[in-house]
């Protein structure tokens, strides 16, 4: 662990992004605690380094002899739940999640095994069929329902509240600290806001309770490492809140590959794990058409979890991708 094996630095569209990795006395300090945990489990690493950086997180691919790879994650401080909630949810759900080898709760730090193949690489690979999206809804649906009695620890765990009753209150904070609002969208979020409350009224009555909200479950999001076999992982956006916000980003994903007609069955799908104790299917699918909407303030939320001292351009992303989330609540579902 004491010589330099990192080949190229990834900074995608953010090449001028200040994270911790610059910082040599951390980046020492997190490799040396993921080689420690290693060498624990009888594990070395074997090759050279490559290096993921976003203003939201460092990620750190590091080959392991015999074993691949295993990953090191790292998160800024409003996102550093993450790696003690990716440790509660493998014993809570460990079928639909990735066990970490080791997390550091303190400081954000997670230690990660390879979860296979990509669900989009399988997608792309794969003749076009609507179909595929069906399976993970409906699983990631039944992982939700089955974190729903654990609400309240996922919190204690510092995953963002973001309650159903909340979110009127959530919306007025994100929009009173947007600075990326123009005074034309102010005025029309501000008008809009009494419907927002009716509609989290309305979906509070539904009766299904607050679960985990993923908030950014796209095809990048899961793994599919074998036929019929999903992992869900990447948490750094999450929150308390109605679980059917989750559907907004898979179903946009899946409209933009196969087109909107794919949208009933993938709506059905995930609807199924909530069906019975009362509710009638047009119940769930108003209580879907009213979180597609809401879901905009979760992602809004979500762009706030950056790594302080970023650079100008890269502090300006966060309010900016916050405002057009923002800007989504006047936006028709598509359900």
């Amino acid at each position: 662990m004491g010589h330099d094996t990192t080949t190229a630095v990834d900074r995608g569209q953010y090449p001028d992004a200040t994270t911790p990795w610059e910082d040599p006395a951390w980046r020492a300090a997190a490799l040396g605690w993921a080689g420690g945990e290693l060498a624990a489990r009888g594990l070395r690493e074997n090759g050279r380094r490559s290096v993921r950086l976003r203003p939201w997180s460092v990620l750190v691919r590091m080959p392991v002899e015999g074993h691949g790879a295993v990953w090191l994650k790292a998160n800024p401080a409003a996102g550093a739940f993450e790696a003690g909630l990716t440790a509660a949810l493998a014993r809570w759900v460990p079928e639909h999640v990735l066990e970490p080898l080791a997390v550091d709760a303190g400081r954000g730090w997670s230690l990660l095994p390879d979860g296979g193949e990509l669900f989009r690489d399988v997608l792309d690979r794969t003749p076009a069929d609507p179909r595929d999206w069906e399976e993970p809804l409906r699983r990631y649906a039944r992982m939700q329902h089955t974190l729903t009695p654990y609400a309240d620890e996922i919190e204690r765990l510092g995953v963002p509240g973001a309650r159903t009753a909340a979110l009127p209150a959530v919306f007025d904070r994100i929009v009173a600290e947007n600075t990326a609002l123009r005074a034309d969208d102010l005025h029309r979020l501000r008008a809009l806001r009494p419907r927002l409350a009716d509609w989290c009224a309305e979906l509070a009555a539904v009766g299904v309770a607050d679960s985990l909200d993923h908030s950014d479950l796209h095809d990048g999001q899961l793994f599919n490492p074998a036929p019929g076999r999903f992992t869900f992982f990447d948490w750094g956006d999450a929150s308390v809140s109605h679980p059917f916000c989750s559907f907004l980003v898979p179903a946009r994903g899946a409209c933009e590959r196969y087109g909107p007609d794919v949208l009933p069955r993938l709506r059905d799908a995930y609807l199924e794990p909530w069906t019975g104790m009362g509710r009638t299917t047009a119940d769930l699918r108003r209580a879907l058409s009213l979180a597609w909407r809401l879901a905009a303030l979760g992602r809004a939320c979500s762009w706030g979890r950056l790594f302080p001292g970023a650079s100008p351009e890269a502090a300006a992303t966060g309010p900016a991708q916050s405002a057009d989330w923002l800007r989504e609540l006047f936006t028709e579902p598509w359900i």
